[in-house]
């Protein structure tokens, strides 16, 4: 009898991991318009100017150069109205970035193309991606956690307003109607697909089921500019009700999905690249990093949380285009603003002539070569990583690579 029962015991044993690695792989991605994504897929090409991004290229890539279809890999895709979300959902491709409708594919992808190609090579089991995002939108109003509690304002800026002569009732009451909506539709939408994942994952097998094994964070560019919420950003510790407000999401997240361990990772906003120390002119960036790094450090999510610095994964040479371009942008605006110091001081240069001195100005700054790189590479502004197909294909697996890390 005892010999039996150890024989069973032993199968068991063997059997459960092989039961479990057969469960359906859900991963839940969230944030703003980083998260959504707006690298179009016209510059992937770009991947392969780099040897080290050339496998990178051919994992991305099917049969004729087109966008891997994955079967393996499942999206269901909440974003657009952030009063009435839409959804969209299928195989995992190129498409799933920021869209107009959020039915229909946008030509653009975001870090959920190769995180999904990443977790499809990792597991045997199917993938589903649950990614929600929605462009604009800030951690201390629209993904405000419960836990956190109503938003109190700063009194510096109510005195402002008051000043300003601003209705400071009507903005108290838009702020409360505001809090938590992503949140909460996050969490719902999460749940209404786990309740029934073969709607939007046919590969998904009810007898096996599925586990919730990730969840990611991409969100910060509404906070870090926003000098009403942060008055002190520029000041140590200036962006504290971010790492706190963090922190109690996490702690939401995992209690509303009945997740008390759910491995997390927060993507740590790196527009611009790596900041050198002691750089005052981006202090508040700085700060800001620090402040989106905080939660991991907590003694309570000690292996839990992990960080991914983007910063590196900025482009170096398009990012120093755009600074060029930034600089011609400037010179126009001067121009045209009719600026004492500038050629136009007397207001009496044609449109005409303010334009080719706007285009002597740029092909004085940027190079044909220069131009045509950035055409290749860049397809958006430097608050959205440039829209560059290189740069959120490296977070995307930096994103998986943190998650597979702490399953290991």
């Amino acid at each position: 009898m005892h010999g039996h029962l150890s024989l069973v015991g032993l199968l068991t044993v063997l059997a459960a991991p092989d039961l479990c690695a057969q469960k359906l792989k859900v991963y839940v991605l969230a944030g703003q318009s980083n998260m959504e994504g707006h690298a179009k897929v016209e510059t992937f090409d770009y991947l392969s100017d780099d040897p080290a991004t050339v496998p990178l290229l051919a994992r991305m890539r099917g049969k004729g150069g087109k966008p891997v279809v994955r079967d393996d890999v499942w999206v269901s895709y909440l974003t657009g109205d952030r009063e009435q979300p839409g959804e969209g959902h299928g195989p995992l491709t190129a498409g799933f970035g920021a869209r107009n409708d959020p039915a229909k594919a946008g030509g653009k992808i975001g870090p959920e193309f190769t995180f999904g190609i990443a977790m499809g090579d990792a597991h045997k089991e199917p993938v589903l991606l649950v990614k929600c995002a929605w462009g604009g939108t800030s951690l201390h109003t629209d993904w405000r956690p419960p836990s956190a509690g109503p938003f109190t304002f700063d009194p510096r800026v109510l005195e402002r307003w008051e000043k300003e002569g601003k209705d400071v009732e009507a903005q108290r009451a838009e702020k409360v109607a505001a809090s938590g909506r992503c949140y909460r539709a996050t969490i719902e939408h999460v749940k209404a697909v786990l309740a029934d994942p073969k709607r939007v994952c046919p590969a998904y097998d009810p007898a096996k089921g599925w586990e919730l094994a990730g969840f990611v964070w991409f969100q910060g560019w509404n906070d870090m500019v926003d000098s009403s919420v942060y008055p002190d950003r520029d000041k140590e510790g200036g962006y504290a009700q971010y790492s706190e407000c963090l922190a109690h999401l996490i702690r939401d997240v995992r209690k509303d999905l009945d997740a008390p361990a759910l491995p997390f990772v927060i993507g740590v906003m790196g527009v611009g690249g790596p900041i050198e120390p002691g750089d005052r002119a981006n202090k508040a960036q700085a700060n800001f990093r620090a402040a989106m790094r905080a939660p991991a450090a907590l003694h309570e999510f000690r292996d839990t949380v992990r960080v991914v610095e983007t910063a590196p994964f900025w482009d170096l040479a398009l990012g120093a285009i755009a600074d060029k371009q930034e600089q011609v942008r400037q010179y126009a605006h001067l121009l045209r603003s009719k600026n004492p110091k500038h050629e136009n001081a007397k207001g009496d240069l044609t449109e005409a002539e303010q334009k080719a001195l706007v285009e002597r100005r740029r092909k004085e700054l940027i190079s044909a070569a220069e131009e045509a790189l950035f055409a290749r590479g860049a397809s958006n502004g430097g608050y959205h990583y440039l829209g560059c197909a290189k740069t959120f294909a490296r977070m995307g697996v930096a994103f998986a690579e943190a998650l597979q890390s702490q399953a290991r």
